[in-house]
């Protein structure tokens, strides 16, 4: 398992999330979405393409999809504004976990079904994204 950390200013928010009018801080689904975005850059940034962004099907969601070559790497992203409940990390326990393995399974087996089939196969990765105040932690190869 291998961590990685990177420094966004406090409060700092990726283009397209504007604050609402009235409100001081970012409501969860704001905190949410940027982390998402952080997420998300932070994988082009090492040069990955991102796949797909809250993939969804009836059984669940999967927030960020991303290749490098062969690998897919199936990212699960926990923003927090704060750690007065955990670290955002925390909360992808053995029965998250078990979820996403299903879920990566499932978006496998749509894409062999899919005409593109540019990603079907292949060697798959778990990584959780942690966003916490403004930083962001990935630790790759989580589960």
């Amino acid at each position: 398992m291998r961590s990685s950390t990177g420094q966004v200013p406090v409060g700092a928010r990726p283009a397209g999330i504007a604050r609402k009018p009235g409100r001081a801080a970012l409501g969860p689904r704001d905190v949410g979405r940027a982390g998402e975005d952080l997420a998300a850059a932070w994988y082009e940034a090492r040069g990955y393409e991102v796949l797909a962004r809250n993939w969804r099907c009836r059984e669940g969601e999967l927030d960020l999809i991303a290749r490098s070559g062969g690998l897919v790497v199936f990212c699960e992203v926990k923003a927090r504004s704060s750690a007065a409940f955990g670290l955002p990390a925390e909360a992808v326990g053995p029965l998250k976990q078990a979820r996403l393995r299903r879920l990566a399974a499932l978006w496998f087996a749509d894409r062999s079904r899919s005409s593109s089939g540019r990603a079907s196969g292949g060697r798959a990765r778990f990584d959780v994204v942690s966003v916490l105040a403004g930083q962001v932690e990935v630790i790759e190869a989580a589960f």
